[in-house]
């Protein structure tokens, strides 16, 4: 029986494992896959997740983003999500193997290994969701598109109301009719540096 089957999800560069143990904590039903080339912040993510006891419901994999599909199924997933590297530039950097290096920077993966392999993921119909800076938002936009990935929904996330939006946050469907829809910016901060009603409202009813 269908409905008695997981959502699968996949979180792109899982770091410590953060997105998928949030995601879990709003619902329960889903099953998550973290990939995380970094051996040492999968380790991590891995002792989270013992820890707290969700061995049952999400799975750390060790691996490159690159290399996807040599270690999934293509079309096994309902949604990806990913919070990659924002910096295409790496050059300058005293150290552009440390950490945190590499999950700011575009070292080991660029914009397009992301999408691509997301795209590879998906089923037909399923959603990508994921978070980046805004001036990569026409680049980002294209190459959606050569994926066969339709841009969905998209918002702006403002610090503060008077400030630059410094986040964008895509979703994105698999094979999805052209049609795109611009919600209102998220303002994360009050001036007095409390978070923002939207913000509470936002995070509680999705």
């Amino acid at each position: 029986d269908k409905s008695d089957e997981k959502v699968e999800i996949f979180n792109l560069g899982t770091g410590t494992g953060v997105i998928p143990m949030l995601m879990h904590g709003r619902g329960k039903g889903a099953h998550f896959i973290g990939l995380e080339i970094q051996e040492y912040s999968a380790d991590m993510a891995s002792r989270s997740i013992i820890y707290n006891g969700l061995e049952e419901e999400i799975d750390v994999v060790c691996g490159d983003i690159k290399e996807v599909p040599c270690l999934f199924k293509a079309a096994s997933f309902d949604v990806v999500t990913s919070n990659p590297p924002y910096i295409s530039e790496s050059h300058g950097l005293l150290n552009a193997m440390e950490p945190k290096n590499i999950a700011r920077h575009e070292i080991l993966l660029n914009l397009e290994d992301v999408i691509k392999a997301a795209a590879y993921l998906l089923k037909e119909g399923g959603s990508f969701a994921m978070v980046h800076k805004p001036f990569r938002m026409a680049e980002i936009i294209r190459l959606l598109s050569k994926y066969k990935l339709e841009p969905k929904r998209i918002c702006m996330v403002q610090p503060y109301a008077d400030k630059e939006p410094n986040m964008l946050l895509i979703e994105a469907n698999k094979g999805g009719r052209p049609m795109v829809k611009i919600e209102p910016a998220l303002v994360v901060y009050n001036k007095d540096g409390s978070y923002t009603e939207e913000l509470l409202h936002r995070y509680e009813s999705n």
